[in-house]
C-alpha cells in the first residue's frame, strides 16, 4: 500500500533536480493535449502537476486557466515561482481531498497515475470535478513496459504497476464515456468525456 507521506518525502526529495532531468517528447505531447481537448479558452487541472511540467503547454493553447495541485510542498513551490500569470494557480494538496471550489473543462493525469494508492477513487474524484462535456485524462509519455521498468528501481515503495490501458478504460467507463484508448511503444493514454447537459 502506497502510504502518502512517503510519496510526499520521495517526491519533495526529487524536485530540486526534477526540470534538470526530465525528458520530453513533444509531439507526443502535442497527441495527447489533442485528444485530451485541451484548446483555447478552457479551465485546466493539472494534477500531480510537480513541476508545471504541461503547464507552458496549456498556456501556449490559449486556455483561460490553469489550476495545477501536487501533494509534494517542494514541487508546487516550483511549478508557482516558474508560472506567476494571474490565470495560473498552483495548489498544495491531495486532489482526492482539496476542496476546489469548482468544475473543469480538461483534468489531465500527466506521469503520475502509479503513485496514487486506489485508481478507482481517483477517477471517480477527478469525474466528479469535470463540467459538463468535460474531458478526464490519464497519460504517459512512454509504454506501459517503460513506466513499469522506470518505477521497479527507487520508486517502488512509491508506485502501483501501471494497469493496462483496457482495465483502466473500464473504471473510466463507470463515469465517462471513453474516446481515446492508447497503449503502444510510444506511449499510454485513457480518456473520457463527461456527457453534456443538454
Amino acid at each position: 500500500m502506497i502510504e502518502t507521506k512517503e510519496v510526499v518525502a520521495f517526491f519533495d526529495r526529487l524536485a530540486p533536480d526534477w526540470d534538470a532531468e526530465l525528458i520530453r517528447n513533444d509531439e507526443i505531447i502535442r497527441t495527447i493535449l489533442d485528444n485530451a481537448e485541451v484548446c483555447a479558452g478552457k479551465d485546466i487541472l493539472d494534477v500531480a502537476t510537480g513541476t508545471g511540467v504541461l503547464i507552458g503547454d496549456y498556456l501556449a493553447r490559449g486556455v483561460a486557466s490553469v489550476t495545477g495541485i501536487d501533494i509534494s510542498p517542494k514541487m508546487a513551490a516550483i511549478a508557482e515561482r516558474k508560472f506567476p500569470q494571474e490565470n495560473v494557480t498552483i495548489l498544495c494538496g491531495d486532489v482526492e481531498e482539496a476542496d476546489l471550489g469548482r468544475l473543469f473543462d480538461c483534468v489531465v493525469v500527466y506521469n503520475a497515475f502509479p503513485h496514487f494508492p486506489d485508481p478507482g477513487r481517483l477517477i471517480a474524484r477527478l469525474a466528479s470535478l469535470l463540467k459538463s462535456g468535460g474531458t478526464l485524462t490519464v497519460a504517459h509519455g512512454m509504454s506501459r513496459e517503460k513506466i513499469d521498468a522506470h518505477h521497479h528501481g527507487a520508486a517502488s515503495h512509491v508506485s502501483n504497476g501501471l494497469m493496462s490501458a483496457e482495465e483502466l478504460s473500464g473504471i473510466f467507463a463507470r463515469h465517462l464515456t471513453v474516446t481515446a484508448l492508447i497503449s503502444d511503444e510510444r506511449m499510454y493514454q485513457v480518456v473520457g468525456k463527461k456527457p453534456s447537459a443538454d
